[in-house]
């Protein structure tokens, strides 16, 4: 089967056409190797792919003769990702509530404060 349809049959991504996408842009790779959208995958290939700023890693258990519901995902795949790619996640959710777009005006009092903490700690 294709990359680019087993990872739609997965779930992975909604539509084909945005994991051929994906796979075009080089977020996908087998076992190491940056594939085409056309590229083959057989029982037992280790799937690399960048969704969402997390590195997703799984194996292939089987292929699926056409898309499947979401209960029956994990007969065809084992997802193999470390917990860090999602603790990454949590963090860059958390620092985006803080961050001041670009326009609002100079930085208050406390956020010059903050900020000199900041570089202070990092140069000790």
């Amino acid at each position: 089967m294709r990359i680019d349809k087993y990872l739609w049959c997965v779930r992975y991504y909604k539509t084909r056409s945005i994991a051929t996408t994906a796979c075009k842009k080089g977020q996908v790779k087998v076992n190491g190797d940056v594939v085409k959208p056309s590229r083959e995958v057989y029982a037992q290939d280790v799937i690399e792919l960048r969704k969402d700023q997390i590195n997703y890693k799984l194996t292939v258990n089987d292929i699926p003769v056409s898309r499947v519901g979401a209960k029956l995902v994990d007969i065809y795949r084992t997802d193999i990702t470390p917990k860090e790619q999602f603790e990454a996640r949590e963090l860059l959710k958390y620092s985006k509530d803080y961050y001041r777009k670009k326009g609002t005006g100079r930085p208050t009092k406390k956020d010059r404060r903050d900020i000199d903490d900041f570089t202070d700690e990092t140069s000790n």
